[in-house]
């Protein structure tokens, strides 16, 4: 049987290894595909195993000389060009890094292709959304930009407009630089505020090259933020914008650390809230780019309780077989998490009871609270963008 959802997938992946004392552990990924397989959600998806980009698809975004310094750093991780960001604390060089980080970027290319095309509808790439890589060095665990490389891809094989939606918890700083004047392409970021986290960047006032003004959207909201603000943030801006931009491709970027669990940030997310962000941009997807949707993992460093329920929930709605919030989880996966890493596991695909959902959001439509410090980035955010393209700042 045919089906129309890829996913970048083998146990290869797992070799993009920072090391075992470093926070994006590969092991995230192997239990993210153990837990979607458990689920049979593999069942109704062709899994993609690409090859390495070539250093030709990777110059579309990358510095020629970058791409050298980090062939030479997986040659030789003692050769490490710090100033390239490499073998560094975020970004210790490796034995393979130039493979393993050039393959994520292949299978976002090859997904982008496929969506483009009508081979697929939709496709997901969990090991990817490399959002910080920088096409000069590397930047907060990321090596090559395969969002950007995607983007591009696209953009030269007949997309006209691109929009990027980035829910990581974490400013999505790389593409939105690497796009930074490109009119063709909305990079929309929903993000903990910089004040006190990486990568200090995001703000409203942040819209966008002389050339492309309105084509950045940043979201920056206060630590503490929780599930109904947080949807609020992401209604109240990314659908209005994205339907008024009328991208050919819409490709968005989950980084699941917005979760409470997550041990690098602040925001108090429940996997409820996460799974019905999914969903929205999933929806948003049919409705404004004609269904063409390329998904992408990201952040995420609670590494059993948050992560693999996060894109497993991504994966099956990608595939159109949802997993609902109350389903328990399989016995198996948690044997084996018990086996392999000597914890329990969450043992519901939600985090809510039952009777806490559907999670209220109050629309934009209903007004707003100057009070709220939600209210007020929500607010400075339409401020800065919403006319640009054609909207009113103040009403839907």
């Amino acid at each position: 049987m045919a089906h129309r959802t890829s996913v970048v997938w083998d146990d290869e992946f797992t070799a993009y290894n920072f090391g075992p004392s470093h926070p994006m552990a590969p092991v995230r990924l192997d239990l993210t595909t153990r837990l979607a397989r458990a689920l049979g959600v593999l069942d109704h998806v062709d899994l993609l195993s690409p090859q390495a980009a070539t250093d030709e698809v990777l110059a579309t975004v990358h510095d020629p000389h970058y791409i050298a310094a980090v062939r030479a750093a997986s040659a030789d991780p003692l050769a490490a060009d710090v100033h390239r960001g490499l073998g560094t604390e975020d970004d210790p060089a490796f034995p393979g890094m130039h493979e393993a980080s050039a393959r994520i970027a292949q299978g976002t290319l090859d997904l982008c292709r496929q969506v483009l095309t009508g081979e697929t509808d939709h496709g997901v790439n969990f090991c990817g959304g490399m959002h910080h890589a920088m096409r000069t060095h590397a930047s907060g665990f990321c090596i090559y930009n395969d969002i950007a490389v995607g983007i591009q891809w696209l953009l030269d094989n007949g997309a006209q407009r691109v929009a990027y939606v980035d829910i990581d918890v974490h400013h999505g700083d790389g593409v939105e630089k690497i796009f930074w004047n490109d009119p063709r392409v909305l990079t929309i970021s929903v993000h903990e505020n910089g004040q006190h986290l990486f990568p200090g960047t995001g703000w409203p006032s942040d819209i966008g090259g002389p050339s492309a003004r309105g084509s950045a959207v940043n979201v920056a909201l206060p630590p503490g933020t929780g599930d109904a603000a947080w949807l609020r943030s992401i209604e109240s801006v990314v659908p209005p914008l994205v339907r008024a931009f009328h991208p050919d491709v819409l490709v968005t970027q989950h980084g699941c650390d917005t979760h409470m669990h997550d041990p690098l940030a602040h925001l108090t997310i429940t996997m409820d809230a996460q799974r019905r962000a999914h969903e929205t941009l999933h929806d948003l997807a049919h409705e404004a780019a004609h269904g063409r949707w390329v998904a992408l993992g990201g952040g995420g460093y609670e590494l059993v309780d948050v992560v693999p329920r996060s894109w497993t929930h991504l994966t099956a709605i990608a595939a159109h077989v949802p997993v609902p919030a109350q389903a328990r989880v399989p016995q198996e996966w948690l044997d084996h998490v018990e086996a392999t890493m000597g914890r329990s596991a969450p043992t519901r695909m939600g985090d809510l009871p039952e009777e806490s959902l559907p999670i209220w959001v109050q629309p934009w439509s209903m007004g707003h609270n100057p009070e709220s410090p939600i209210d007020r980035a929500i607010m400075a955010t339409r401020q800065a963008v919403f006319s640009h393209h054609g909207l009113d700042p103040w009403f839907d």
